[in-house]
């Protein structure tokens, strides 16, 4: 599992006309699958409603969507409120139980011409079985775009049963896009005038387990650097420490694949790592970012970590506590345990919330620690960034960079780091 848990608990608001609004929470996946819905929405001529894309990777997520979709109720009392995603595709039988809502759509249904078109039938619940789901979102293939760079959803779903995720009963079995769309799809982003294309998924590095000859996810990246020479940058996004093949540690070698992992590791304690039923050992994570290391000494790596999974002693959080200084890791996500019903993880012995909550903040105290120390390292340096907004670029690493000066949303920057404040590198346009 990785990038289901790359910005948890985020909300976002979508508007799909002047009536029509979508929330999102989750991950980037749901963030730009709302712009699909969007699209579909205004298509289908929805009027006067709020459209919930819910995520289900922790408690307090859901929590958060059914206390919003009750705002929602009684600041627009006459709207028509509809709710999809990951919780919705989970346990639809919960949100159908509510009076404020109207619509239940499920994941595959959400994209689907049609799916908000008025109608006279009362409540209703259109939710199939996630797992009998063979084809990618081909919608998605045309690929998500904000103002600075293109997301192209390569692989949806996950084959993995990892004992505390609840993701792969929302999103199905791992499905791949076939090579040649996505590298068509990255060609066409590219004559846009998009200067970065990240590819997506909910589990990338299995992309091509599932199509004709299993190509691998570094073939795929091979095939877009070579065929598509106008693209300056090519991003990852989140990956399993598990899986990195040697065509993709290759890919490294070119500079136009951008110098950033973030690791889906949530433990640094192998006991830990075997109870969440994860397919790697801490020797292996850190063989990986060593092997990436050697190919790129310029890479930085992000990483998803769990504080306090059931059975967690002090020894086995000190593992993984020292494991942010001895991979040398600059991004943390960091997760307290929350038991999602129905996984084998919510039946072990459960820790006390008091002590998830202390591993927790001494995990992102680690993690603020860690990011000063790769800001620091950059004060003085020349950096190229892409630059998301006004006064605000990312550098090839993901570092985030405020600058002065003036510079066009979605172009390439040389950027001189003078300082570091607020997290983030301060510099001026070279």
């Amino acid at each position: 599992m990785s990038s289901h848990a790359e910005d948890t608990v985020v909300h976002v608001d979508v508007k799909a006309g002047d009536d029509v609004s979508i929330v999102t929470f989750g991950c980037r996946l749901n963030a730009y699958e709302s712009e699909v819905i969007r699209k579909r929405a205004a298509e289908d001529g929805l009027t006067d409603a709020v459209v919930f894309n819910t995520c289900a990777v922790t408690g307090e997520a859901v929590r958060q969507a059914r206390q919003a979709i009750r705002k929602a109720r009684r600041e627009r009392p006459g709207a028509k409120l509809i709710v999809t995603g990951c919780a919705a595709q989970i346990d639809p039988a919960a949100f159908a139980a509510m009076a404020e809502v109207d619509l239940v759509l499920g994941n595959a249904e959400k994209s689907q011409a049609g799916a908000y078109a008025p109608t006279a039938e009362p409540m209703r619940v259109r939710v199939n079985d996630i797992m009998s789901v063979r084809e990618t979102a081909g919608h998605l293939i045309d690929g998500l775009k904000d103002r600075a760079r293109a997301y192209v959803e390569v692989q949806n779903g996950c084959d993995h049963r990892c004992t505390f995720c609840v993701i792969p009963y929302g999103r199905g079995n791992s499905r791949s896009a076939p090579a040649g769309e996505v590298v068509e799809q990255v060609r066409r982003l590219a004559a846009e005038g998009y200067r970065e294309v990240v590819l997506t998924g909910v589990d990338v590095t299995s992309w091509g387990a599932d199509l004709p000859g299993q190509p691998t996810l570094g073939q795929l990246v091979a095939r877009i650097l070579k065929l598509v020479p106008d693209l300056p940058r090519l991003r990852l996004s989140s990956i399993d420490a598990a899986e990195i093949d040697p065509d993709l540690l290759k890919g490294f070698e070119d500079p136009r694949l951008m110098p950033y992992l973030h690791l889906s590791l949530q433990a640094g304690d192998d006991m830990i790592l075997k109870r969440m039923k994860r397919r790697h050992l801490r020797a292996d994570a850190l063989k990986l970012i060593a092997d990436v290391r050697a190919v790129r000494p310029d890479v930085a790596f992000g990483a998803d970590l769990i504080a306090g999974f059931p059975t967690e002693t002090d020894e086995m959080f000190e593992n993984t506590l020292k494991l942010v200084d001895e991979a040398g890791l600059a991004f943390l996500h960091v997760f307290p345990f929350s038991p999602r019903p129905g996984t084998p993880a919510a039946r072990m012995p459960q820790l006390q919330r008091p002590v998830i909550k202390a591993r927790a903040a001494r995990l992102r105290e680690a993690g603020q620690a860690a990011l000063q120390r790769h800001l620091a390292a950059q004060v003085g340096r020349t950096l190229s960034g892409l630059v998301e907004k006004g006064g605000i670029a990312r550098a090839e690493d993901f570092t985030e960079i405020a600058f002065s000066g003036e510079a066009e949303v979605g172009g390439i920057v040389t950027l001189r780091v003078t300082g570091v404040e607020a997290g983030r590198l301060t510099a001026e346009l070279a």
